[in-house]
């Protein structure tokens, strides 16, 4: 009984972070928990767990008596996120180089020819669901509880604002980088990892800066 709550919990999570980071319920978009538990063919109980989770990310907030809110994309706060995310994916990055079995070095190669297509192709969809692919690889093999529970509440506010703003972003430039953090893993090359990852988030920057400026221009 309690393995299927809880696995109604985590479909509930999955689904509703889904559509937040997607923006199919888009940034102040207040929801009723039960209408999504209607959505979903679940009880509000598992929709409630999934709330927490979800507020604990900082993708909604909880009004009591009022429902569900989905939080704004704060792009000053998306640079203090990226500050944090250079340091953790540093270890995540330094971590799966070391602790990676040889199946899972495989699968960054293949994770990174994948990359590369995607960067020749210019597909941004193709491109985030390899993304997230290679996220959930990196946490697997870095095999620290710590670093995967940091970046786990980071995940889905980089995600959205990715997908908010995929437009005027490089893709093919972001997702060349990502190729490169793949295959050094792959070589247990964590220096060569890390500095692919710093140009990475480098240039997530810059973008979150535009973006910032063109917000300020326009208002």
């Amino acid at each position: 009984m309690i393995e299927k709550f809880m696995s109604l919990a985590e479909r509930a999570y999955r689904e509703l972070e889904e559509r937040i980071v997607t923006l199919q319920l888009p940034p102040g978009a207040v929801l009723s928990e039960q209408k999504l538990a209607k959505e979903l063919g679940i009880g509000r109980s598992p929709i409630r767990e999934a709330r927490q989770r979800l507020a604990q990310d900082g993708l909604v907030i909880v009004l009591p008596q009022r429902g569900i809110l989905v939080s704004e994309i704060n792009i000053g706060n998306h640079r203090k996120l990226l500050l944090v995310r250079r340091v953790i994916d540093g270890l995540m990055v330094r971590s799966a180089c070391e602790f990676a079995n040889a199946i899972e070095r495989k699968e960054f190669l293949q994770l990174a020819r994948e990359f590369d297509k995607a960067a020749k192709e210019e597909n941004v969809k193709v491109f985030m669901q390899i993304d997230a692919r290679f996220n959930k690889l990196l946490l697997l093999s870095a095999n620290n509880e710590f670093i995967d529970k940091t970046a786990g509440l980071m995940s889905g506010l980089t995600r959205r604002f990715w997908y908010k703003f995929c437009e005027i972003a490089d893709q093919p430039r972001c997702a060349r980088l990502h190729a490169k953090i793949a295959r050094a893993v792959a070589k247990n090359d964590a220096n060569g990892a890390v500095a692919s990852l710093n140009s990475l988030v480098d240039y997530l920057e810059k973008l979150t800066l535009v973006t910032l400026e063109n917000r300020q221009i326009r208002s």
